[in-house]
């Protein structure tokens, strides 16, 4: 695929339109081929001889001098809309922070004071460590021409920030360091967490500030949902957020890293099955989402739906969670691309438990995209389990031809991934899968019996993720004839709680 078909995948729909207007603004001559080029390179196909279907001849020196002017528009025009994605806030503390640096050096010191103060209060509230350190530096730099500034005061503002700056700096190492040990197999995640925290000189305490516990934990539920090992990393997760609890109430700008840290500690407490204490902190998201004229409901509305249709689910209320799915209103939050696909995926999921396999395979043909896009919008797990509930649909729907197709599909893309990632859990089931649809469940059945309970006997039911279960539970039900719904309550049961 060419470089520039790679850029233009990153485009949605309405942003190349927008690209080929901007382009179309920009020539200057009528017969201009740029966005000939782009259209033609809007594809994921290799184009063979492209110089020919745009010159009618080979022209190689002139192709490739307009390609190299087209990825640069390209570039440019990303750059752009992602300035213009850019919290107002920042770019409006940026641009008082330039103008009183200009102020200053038209001689305008009264003003330029002024609006520097202002540029720092702004960054303040924001957390903008970054920013602070050079409106910080601009005022120690013309602190002489202002007589109410107590220069040592200001200083030592300026090195509070700097270690506030310094913490950012190391957690976005740690990130990095976290992400390359977890390529090791067979990691403790635990003691991973804790030796990269030690590396970089990072205590979890209550002096952490919110957005510094926020990250901390943005990065470790990651590594839990990539890995699927929410056991290891659970007890960080908690023992991270009783130093949350010891600090005050948030304030205003900080509420938004309060809810997501919540939200994480909910959907940790659920993926360990401790339902009823998930259910307490999803609670908590709820009130606090409620907060400030409803400031960030929008922003968290979609994923405490997904998680409080899950609690539902595992706790025996199948038809509250598919209630909540039904009225929720997808089309709203359509920009919210990853919790959408969420909510449709455990839709179709809890649907098929009740048994409504129909409803619940018309619902799966609404997925059009190939893995590809999908991969885009969401993560590879993600992709994962769309490809397995699909598998299983097809199999409650008796579509014998499609199934054989969807394993092989399955085996070929996923198989080096899944060995290299050390999830023998998803191989070993799709091994049974193959085998269940081999031979089905008869009096001959045997040896896939067999292979079962070997294979299930093997899985630590008290800390094995809850959705693997899940796919180990229906099989259960396949083979016992037994009720699915019931089946995947029993395996998922296991509660932490005392």
């Amino acid at each position: 695929m060419h470089d520039i078909s790679k850029i233009i995948l990153i485009l949605s729909k309405e942003e190349k339109q927008e690209f080929i207007a901007v382009l179309k603004q920009k020539n200057k001559r009528n017969d201009s081929k740029n966005i000939q080029l782009f259209k033609l390179l809007d594809t994921s196909h290799v184009i063979d001889n492209p110089d020919h279907i745009l010159y009618g001849k080979s022209s190689k020196g002139a192709y490739h001098a307009l390609c190299k002017r087209l990825q640069d528009s390209l570039i440019d025009f990303i750059a752009t809309k992602n300035l213009e994605g850019e919290t107002s806030d920042q770019l409006a503390i940026l641009k008082l922070l330039m103008a009183s640096r200009i102020l200053f050096e038209h001689k305008q010191f009264k003003i330029a004071f002024k609006t520097l103060r202002k540029a720092e209060q702004k960054a303040k509230y924001h957390d903008s460590y970054s920013i602070l350190n050079e409106i910080y530096y601009t005022q120690i730099q013309y602190a002489h021409l202002d007589n109410t500034i107590i220069l040592d005061h200001l200083i030592l503002q300026f090195k509070d920030n700097k270690k506030a700056l310094h913490q950012e700096e190391q957690l976005n190492l740690f990130y990095a360091k976290l992400q390359e040990q977890l390529r090791i197999p067979d990691q403790d995640i635990h003691h991973t967490i804790n030796r990269a925290l030690k590396d970089f000189d990072l205590i979890i305490d209550k002096d952490l500030t919110y957005r510094s516990l926020y990250k901390i934990l943005e990065i470790t539920s990651n590594t839990a949902h990539l890995t699927r090992n929410y056991h290891q990393v659970f007890p960080f997760i908690m023992a991270t957020y009783t130093q949350l609890s010891l600090k005050n109430d948030p304030k205003d700008h900080q509420l938004f890293y309060h809810i997501q840290i919540l939200y994480y500690v909910a959907n940790a407490n659920f993926r360990n099955r401790a339902y009823n204490t998930a259910q307490y902190y999803l609670d908590e998201v709820l009130s606090y989402i409620k907060l400030q004229q409803k400031k960030y409901y929008t922003h968290f509305y979609p994923q405490y739906v997904l998680l409080q249709s899950l609690i539902f689910n595992y706790t025996n209320q199948p038809q509250l969670a598919i209630q909540l799915l039904e009225d929720f209103p997808y089309a709203k939050y359509k920009n919210q691309t990853a919790y959408v696909l969420d909510l449709r995926l455990v839709f179709i999921v809890f649907l098929s438990q009740q048994l409504e396999i129909k409803k619940a395979y018309r619902l799966f043909t609404t997925f059009i995209h190939s893995d590809t896009w999908y991969l885009k919008k969401t993560d590879l797990s993600w992709v994962i389990q769309k490809n397995l509930v699909e598998i299983l649909l097809h199999i409650e729907l008796e579509h014998i031809d499609l199934v054989s197709s969807r394993l092989q599909s399955f085996k070929r893309k996923y198989t080096p991934y899944l060995k290299k990632n050390k999830e023998y859990h998803i191989l070993d089931f799709i091994k049974l899968i193959s085998l269940y649809h081999q031979k089905g469940v008869s009096s001959d059945s045997t040896v896939l019996i067999n292979k079962f309970e070997s294979t299930l006997s093997q899985l630590n039911l008290t800390t094995t993720d809850v959705f693997i279960i899940s796919f180990f539970a229906w099989l259960k039900a396949k083979i016992t004839k037994q009720d699915v719904y019931k089946t995947i309550l029993k395996l998922t049961s296991f509660n932490t709680e005392s």
